[in-house]
């Protein structure tokens, strides 16, 4: 069962806020990178993303926490089926999240990592995973529509706000991951690692995901 649910957009730390719960033992923990370890999961996903009640139940199996898509589009069912859950809402200042996002998420559902267009076709559930970027991360996340910057960005701060309003405050952490351990350990009401908060160049481990053979 879940006991955290990452509510924050990719390309917001999500990476790095998966990695820091797996180091307080808060793992598995399920993030974009999952779909390529177990392709299968594309099948619900999609599925879930074209209306499918609760399909997107079966991939979450197991994992005690979720950050990044495809979960967080779904962060509203998530939230409504496991109350006892707490809410990470990560974030950025909005001109490099959507930098980030347009030239990694958006650029390699437009084709332009040509590397990883090759793999695609060898990939075994491309289909499901096009698919899911289509009605998953545009339709879900975006509204249907990520060609204008002006509403990829209405979208990205209605996002965070709708989370701010629905998710009880006790239930809520707002967060950035430059913050380090301190509010994340304090929310979770864990003690502080004796070592360095992750920090990973999520254009790199973007990059690193879209290229590495399938598993």
């Amino acid at each position: 069962m879940l006991r955290i649910i990452g509510a924050g957009l990719g390309r917001t730390g999500t990476m790095t806020l998966k990695t820091a719960l797996c180091r307080l033992g808060f793992g598995p923990c399920y993030h974009f990178t999952e779909v390529f370890a177990h392709p299968r999961h594309l099948h619900d996903w999609a599925a879930a993303a074209n209306g499918t009640p609760e399909a997107w139940r079966r991939p979450l199996e197991g994992y005690v926490a979720t950050t990044d898509w495809p979960g967080v589009a779904f962060w509203r069912e998530l939230v409504e089926a496991h109350p006892d859950a707490k809410v990470i809402l990560t974030t950025r200042d909005t001109a490099r999240w959507y930098d980030s996002v347009s030239s990694t998420v958006f650029a390699a559902m437009a084709g332009k990592f040509p590397e990883a267009v090759e793999r695609h076709k060898t990939f075994e559930a491309a289909e499901q995973l096009t698919e899911f970027g289509r009605a998953g991360v545009v339709g879900r996340s975006f509204q249907g529509s990520i060609d204008a910057r002006d509403h990829v960005v209405a979208c990205y701060e209605h996002h965070n706000a709708e989370v701010r309003e629905k998710v009880a405050p006790e239930r809520l952490l707002d967060y950035t991951v430059s913050q380090g351990w301190d509010p994340l350990c304090g929310f979770l009401g864990v003690p502080v690692p004796d070592e360095p908060f992750p920090h990973l160049n999520e254009q790199e481990t973007f990059a690193a995901t879209l290229l590495e053979p399938p598993r």
